[in-house]
């Protein structure tokens, strides 16, 4: 490594709201000979183990005021942190007015995104932005060149080890990587703070976004082996994947991410003991049950090829008898919320299973933002956290639902919520029977769902089609008859959909002649 590569770390600034390896770290910078500069609790914790150490205050001859708003925004700070070492009026600039270099900056900001989760009101939340320490970070960033700066205590340990390795200088290699993770930081904790200022005043969509987050796994690759991909934390907080703890399995990929997710956030949907089987992002069944058992074993009768290999999700403890449904196929993930001892041993003898942990349920209901995005932007929404309730249906037909086709039908379309564009859903007894997705022509995915059902009753050993006497939802109005006529011939005996075809009168007139129930909800949930 060459010599001009080196910066030798003589002078020390830390400042951090987390003390993590605080002590330390002080304690080896003392051993090095660095004089180490510091203000509020940090000197204090430092002092009280016996480190050497210099109150900011004392270092610019200026007092901490205003609660301690105003404490190293002062010229001797930032011109210790911005002075370029190699030019000479910068040099001289520091010897006329009595600033003494820094080569180090510690700092970690102001807990805000911790605060806001923790449901701070706004004073509080106001109070926890920093402003001192993202000015300090910016300013020892820019100045990499001369300045180490750290804003994670997980970098303590690559600072130390260059200082001890290169008799206390470090690199301009570590440098930049120091300089990239503070812009990163601070970066993110401007974007937490934007996003919610901009909730406190309703302004979902602001004239400018900001987007922060943190990473949390690098995976093997992307959708495809040739792509790259990593997954990041951020945004308001949310029960699911981000939470999950791993228990068990492989590494996760990226598909497994992404189709985990659609699992767990489908079957948060319903309160009662439900199962949710994905596999590429669309559910392959779903039911609910007595219990989490029974609600198994019923998902996985609507398409048992299907869930080869796919992704379960329950909204329960997970439970000893179902794990032993569960392993008895091949399947990659299983989230819930939490397991019994004896689920896991019984799905710790699968060593490629991954089991999931969340400790909680998201709530469906919830307000929040969806993002996406395209080339050369995004597209940003509110999350669908739209439902339907019995009284919200219109019957438009002359036979009127039964209660039992009622419970149905709901079921059905909080299910089609989930399906991707275009979604048809048959449903008996609260389990799908037959599913469709993903097709140009609602009446391709109609006739999808119902072969679907017939390969299902096949290969339950039955002689007609589950989908006879069941309900059927799609997540848009039927355009043209057809699309109706198709699921009537699957053997539905009641259909939901939003309505508000230009065809409706047809539609429904279809339906009549057909004698089955129809209704109305007026809310579509296109899913792409």
């Amino acid at each position: 490594m060459a010599d001009a590569d080196l910066v030798t770390i003589r002078r020390a600034l830390i400042s951090v709201s987390d003390k993590t390896g605080l002590v330390e770290l002080g304690q080896f910078l003392a051993g090095h000979g660095v004089e180490i500069l510091s203000t509020g609790g940090s000197a204090k914790a430092l002092a009280a183990a016996g480190v050497p150490v210099t109150e900011v205050a004392d270092h610019t001859g200026f007092p901490e005021i205003m609660d301690g708003r105003v404490k190293t925004l002062h010229p001797t700070i930032h011109g210790g942190l911005l002075a370029r070492r190699d030019l000479p009026e910068h040099v001289q600039a520091m010897e006329a007015n009595g600033i003494a270099p820094i080569d180090l900056l510690v700092v970690n900001l102001y807990p805000f995104e911790a605060t806001v989760a923790k449901g701070a009101d706004f004073d509080e939340a106001i109070e926890n932005i920093d402003i001192g320490g993202p000015a300090m970070i910016r300013a020892a960033a820019k100045n990499h060149g001369f300045v180490a700066v750290v804003v994670d205590s997980s970098d303590y340990a690559p600072l130390k080890q260059e200082m001890a390795e290169n008799k206390g200088a470090v690199s301009l290699t570590l440098r930049k990587k120091l300089a990239a993770a503070a812009y990163a930081r601070t970066g993110a904790y401007d974007a937490a703070i934007s996003i919610w200022f901009a909730g406190q005043l309703g302004d979902s969509f602001p004239r400018s976004i900001a987007i922060g987050g943190e990473l949390k796994q690098v995976l093997r690759y992307g959708e495809n082996p040739h792509q790259q991909a990593a997954f990041y934390t951020g945004g308001a907080p949310r029960i699911g994947i981000a939470t999950a703890t791993q228990l068990q399995g492989k590494e996760l990929s990226f598909n497994n991410l992404n189709d985990t997710d659609a699992a767990f956030e489908l079957v948060s949907e319903f309160t009662e003991p439900a199962v949710a089987i994905i596999k590429h992002a669309n559910p392959c069944g779903v039911a609910q049950g007595k219990d989490v058992a029974e609600a198994y074993a019923r998902a996985l009768r609507c398409d048992p090829v299907s869930a080869f290999g796919g992704i379960i999700a329950v909204n329960r403890t997970l439970d000893a008898a179902t794990a032993e449904q569960i392993s008895s196929i091949f399947s990659e993930v299983v989230i819930a919320p939490d397991a019994d001892e004896g689920a896991k041993d019984v799905l710790a003898k699968k060593k490629n299973l991954r089991l999931l942990l969340t400790g909680g349920m998201p709530d469906p209901r919830e307000a929040g933002m969806t993002l996406r995005s395209l080339a050369g932007g995004y597209l940003l929404q509110t999350r669908d956290n739209g439902y339907i309730t019995a009284s919200d249906l219109k019957v438009v037909t002359k036979r009127q639902p039964t209660e039992k086709e009622i419970a149905d039908l709901l079921f059905a379309f909080t299910v089609c919520k989930h399906v991707k564009s275009n979604a048809i859903v048959y449903v008996k007894d609260r389990a799908t029977v037959g599913i469709g997705a993903g097709q140009m022509s609602r009446v391709d995915s109609s006739r999808i769902a119902a072969r679907k059902s017939q390969d299902a009753a096949e290969a339950a050993g039955e002689s007609e089609p589950l989908t006879r006497g069941s309900v059927v939802a799609s997540d848009a109005f039927f355009p043209f008859a057809d699309g109706l006529l198709a699921a009537v011939e699957a053997g539905a005996t009641a259909v939901i959909h939003p309505g508000g075809s230009m065809r409706d009168n047809e539609v429904i007139a279809a339906a009549d002649e057909a004698g089955i129930a129809m209704v109305f909800t007026g809310m579509r949930h296109f899913r792409h």
